[in-house]
């Protein structure tokens, strides 16, 4: 999904920018209109952005899209078109949601210039960055909504909120256009140690899977519903930004975790499979 751009914002002067802005993607999950996949990628390129993302469009590829591109035809040409956000977003460290206020998961939220400091600063640190929208109609599913780490909110008027997909694209793409032109920050100079790089949201995934079937074995729920813990449980783990290394000493005490369920409950030998 690391697709390097197809073309260099020269206004983008110092190399820290240049690098950060080839980090960031934008992904654009169940579009339904065609049309607003072109006017996106047209968007993203006026800004400097050159990483788009196709989840599942609903009619794709179409002569529509090309015509709105209006000249971004090589950010459609090289967008990748995958199965579910969970692909999409494989590889990233950061990933923000884009859309309104929703009280179904509760995620830290951002507005629109405080999402692009994070984002920016997060790539310029080596992280593959990804700002995700949802459907026209219906947005971001609940589950869409949980592989997020923050949400963004665009503060429209409250009387009329009705905000086109390519327009929310814009104004995040310029508020991350701004982020750039202010210069991100360089990333340290010290090699990073491989134990030491951020856990990818691919390897986050494992380890969530990992902890809600443990919590099962050792019957945690006590027979209540498991979503709430784990959003509080996602929530928490998100905010401790962990390393590859730390993720791989959780998923150790998890395997322990089920082995003694097994021995607790006479189900093994105790070896682990």
């Amino acid at each position: 999904m690391n697709t390097p751009p197809s073309f260099i914002d020269s206004a983008f002067a110092d190399p820290a920018s240049l690098a950060a802005a080839a980090r960031l993607r934008v992904v654009l999950v169940g579009t339904q209109h065609p049309g607003n996949i072109g006017a996106a990628a047209r968007a993203l390129k006026t800004m400097g952005l050159a990483r788009l993302v196709l989840v599942a469009p609903e009619d794709y590829p179409a002569e529509e899209a090309y015509r709105r591109a209006a000249g971004a035809d090589d950010l459609l040409g090289d967008a990748p078109v995958v199965a579910t956000l969970a692909e999409a977003v494989a590889d990233c460290h950061l990933v923000l949601g884009c859309t309104a206020r929703s009280r179904r998961v509760q995620l830290e939220e951002h507005a629109p210039r405080q999402a692009a400091a994070v984002a920016v600063a997060r790539a310029a640190a080596g992280g593959e960055v990804a700002l995700v929208f949802g459907r026209e109609r219906t947005g971001l599913s609940n589950e869409e909504l949980q592989l997020c780490h923050a949400a963004v909110h665009i503060p429209a008027n409250p009387g009329y909120s009705s905000l086109n997909l390519a327009a929310a694209v814009q104004v995040l793409a310029y508020e991350l256009r701004l982020a750039l032109l202010e210069g991100a920050a360089p990333a340290t100079a010290e090699p990073v140690h491989p134990d030491e790089v951020p856990a990818s949201h691919a390897h986050m995934e494992g380890f969530f899977s990992q902890l809600g079937d443990t919590l099962d074995a050792i019957d945690f729920h006590k027979g209540r519903t498991p979503d709430s813990a784990m959003r509080k449980l996602r929530r928490l783990f998100a905010k401790a930004q962990l390393n590859e290394q730390e993720v791989r000493l959780l998923r150790g005490i998890l395997a322990d975790a089920r082995r003694m369920a097994r021995l607790a409950g006479g189900g093994g030998t105790g070896s682990l499979s």
